[in-house]
């Protein structure tokens, strides 16, 4: 089985994230279809750094860095963040590991940090991505019909949300469907180290 951890973004990630964010297989099914600028990417890059409005964590598998989990637009008034993430091209597919990812993410949304709801907003046609959310315990809230324009077509997107009182009903579904791929209770337990 595979060793997955999520640690914050530091600056060894810089070069990394925008060569993930513009490779086709990541950027397919993000709103926006412009090749990343170094300088457009370097000022999104330094604008992390003491941002309490995200939370941005590399996911690791096996030590090697292989994508981006993260909270945006966190509004500790509302209670509510909003969920992405993004597995590199070159990442492990099949084991569970965008699943992983997610659950502790939720965990600490959810725990430490004492949000009440979390959403999302996912293409429509990246049926693996809002699956993944909704086999975590996300209910589809809204269709926001030809909401982005990809490669010159309006594209519809799925809208997520999930609250803290049914990530505690679902938690140990998705618990157990992620020991049964492999994953030990003390990984999926333990606290975020974020």
């Amino acid at each position: 089985m595979v060793q997955v951890t999520l640690r914050r973004v530091a600056e060894g990630d810089r070069d990394r994230l925008l060569a993930w964010r513009n490779s086709p297989a990541v950027s397919a099914f993000m709103y926006s279809d412009h090749l990343i600028s170094r300088e457009e990417h370097d000022r999104w890059f330094d604008g992390l750094a003491g941002n309490l409005r995200r939370l941005d964590l590399i996911v690791e598998v096996d030590g090697v860095p292989s994508g981006l989990n993260s909270l945006t637009d966190i509004d500790k008034a509302q209670g509510r963040a909003v969920v992405a993430r993004y597995l590199a091209e070159d990442a492990p597919k099949g084991l569970g590991v965008g699943g992983f990812a997610e659950f502790k993410l939720i965990d600490h949304a959810f725990g430490p940090m004492g949000l009440r709801k979390l959403w999302s907003e996912v293409l429509a046609f990246n049926e693996i991505a809002w699956r993944l959310h909704m086999a975590n315990g996300f209910q589809r809230e809204a269709l926001f019909r030809a909401h982005v324009v990809k490669q010159g077509r309006p594209q519809d997107v799925v809208g997520l949300g999930l609250l803290a009182e049914e990530w505690r009903a679902h938690r140990p579904t998705v618990r157990q469907r992620l020991m049964d791929k492999g994953f030990s209770a003390s990984d999926l337990d333990a606290p975020l180290a974020a």
